[in-house]
């Protein structure tokens, strides 16, 4: 990487600002140009350092980061990744800055932060390099070319939670699946897609990357949204239509025949691809076991989950469709899984849903 990225830290709490600073000074590739203590103060540290990526509490004196983002991302949009408490006030307002256009978040716990911040420290650098180079709102912002590269943890493959199968199930029902993964901005997107379902659309499985304590909220603030029911996913769970399941946070989501049903499994298998929910989980469990009555999406996100899944979806019969560069935060996985070959066709956010219910009526 040509350029160090140059981030400026937003904090009520001293030792948060410190323990931040520490955090990302101690990856060479990022650098702490300065930290504010509320967000007067750091917009006058935005106008004269410019910084690459912010990190934002969401809870602060003086202005809210929520009110603060909303005002930057009209008057100057630049990456946002939010520091946010796990509780369920800390998710909804998490979730609505990811709706303000914040690429992404980290959380903090409510206690004994000197010690469970070090324990976030490979996340929280992963998350402002993935800021660095995402697209931020609005959407016509140009895009860094430069790719950053990241020091990280061995990953593992789906091999790890369901064994690849040897030869093709018979499928004997005309139940049909949809199954979505994504990761950074995959929130908003997931809401895009979902907002336009009819009420009658096929059960609908999700993975989305995202932490135990937001999975619920996130499920719940759909299901007040969409025409659809949204859930999240429960070990065991019958897959009807009408219903979205969201996988929930520290848990793969697998679906699985039980006699002329699907229903959800959750397993706390080990992390593939270094995350758990695992989008290759899931639609290897829904190539195999829903095979041709299944399509597949793969939208927004870091890295390259799911996109061997999706390829063994499309082996399997299942038609499969990606979100576009354009439209994306970061096209990690939806290009992954192009150049894996799993994908029949490459769309705009606004025309997935379309072309899914397509799928199915076909």
């Amino acid at each position: 990487m040509d350029e160090n990225v140059r981030v400026l830290i937003i904090d009520d709490s001293a030792l948060v600002r410190q323990m931040l600073t520490e955090i990302l000074n101690g990856d060479p590739c990022i650098e702490v140009v300065d930290a504010a203590s509320d967000p007067y103060v750091a917009r006058e540290k935005i106008k004269k350092l410019n910084p690459d990526v912010l990190t934002l509490d969401v809870e602060m004196p003086k202005m809210d980061g929520l009110t603060f983002l909303g005002n930057l991302m009209r008057l100057h949009p630049m990456p946002v990744v939010m520091v946010s408490t796990l509780t369920d006030k800390g998710a909804d307002a998490t979730l609505r800055a990811l709706e303000l256009g914040a690429v992404d978040f980290v959380s903090k716990p409510k206690s004994d932060l000197a010690h469970t911040l070090e324990d976030y420290s490979e996340e929280i650098i992963e998350k402002v390099k993935t800021a660095a180079v995402a697209r931020v709102k609005p959407l016509d912002r140009v895009i860094p070319s430069r790719v950053i590269d990241m020091d990280v943890a061995p990953k593992l493959s789906a091999d790890a939670v369901i064994k690849k199968a040897v030869s093709a199930k018979h499928f004997r029902t005309t139940d049909q699946i949809i199954a979505i993964g994504a990761s950074t901005g995959g929130t908003e997107a997931i809401k895009e897609v979902l907002l336009h379902m009819p009420a009658d659309a096929p059960g609908i499985v999700i993975s989305q990357h995202i932490p135990e304590a937001f999975s619920e909220p996130f499920a719940r603030r759909l299901d007040g949204m969409c025409e659809m029911r949204v859930c999240q996913a429960e070990d065991r769970q019958q897959i009807i239509p009408g219903t979205a399941y969201i996988a929930p946070g520290n848990y793969h989501l697998l679906v699985e025949r039980d006699g002329a049903r699907y229903v959800c499994r959750l397993s706390d298998g080990p992390p593939v691809n270094r995350h758990r929910p695992s989008v290759d989980v899931m639609f290897r469990s829904v190539a195999q076991n829903v095979g041709q009555n299944a399509f597949g999406a793969i939208l927004t996100g870091m890295g390259d989950d799911g996109a061997a899944g999706l390829r063994e979806m499309r082996d399997a019969g299942a038609p499969t469709v990606a979100q576009d560069e354009r439209t994306s935060v970061v096209w990690g996985m939806p290009g992954e899984a192009v150049r894996h070959g799993g994908v029949d066709d490459v769309l705009p956010l606004n025309r997935i849903s379309r072309k899914l219910m397509g799928l199915v009526s076909r």
